[in-house]
């Protein structure tokens, strides 16, 4: 079994693809046009997961609404301090600031996405 990508609904591409291409570093792969939606994949270097966005041709006003059982993506990152200049640049920010986090020997923080989803930054641990 492998694990190959998970779906989320964007209501605004544009500021999607923003988000998780030019400020996370993913990469734009296929692009499907179906009868009621387009569908961008989106995945990184390293693993080739990838993120499905689903841009439905009726969107709601108001977006789209997560059930309570979503909690959030997780992202490495190299250093959480470029991460917040990077974040000043594109205007973005955090939901919970960087902080320290001891059962895992390393800094966390929290910001959502355009749609709201929220997206959990781990810096890479360095090593003495």
């Amino acid at each position: 079994m492998q694990f190959l990508h998970t779906m989320i609904r964007a209501k605004d591409e544009k500021e999607s693809t923003k988000f998780y291409c030019d400020f996370l570093g993913l990469k734009k792969g296929r692009r499907l046009r179906l009868e009621d939606s387009c569908l961008q994949y989106l995945y990184d270097d390293i693993t080739k997961v990838e993120i499905e966005l689903t841009i439905n041709d009726s969107i709601p006003k108001e977006g789209y609404k997560n059930g309570n059982a979503f909690g959030h993506f997780a992202f490495l990152c190299e250093d959480l301090d470029d991460i917040n200049k990077k974040m000043e640049l594109f205007n973005y920010k955090w939901d919970v600031e960087p902080f320290y986090l001891a059962q895992i020997n390393t800094r966390i923080a929290f910001l959502s996405d355009p749609d709201n989803n929220s997206i959990e930054l781990i810096e890479k641990t360095k090593e003495s």
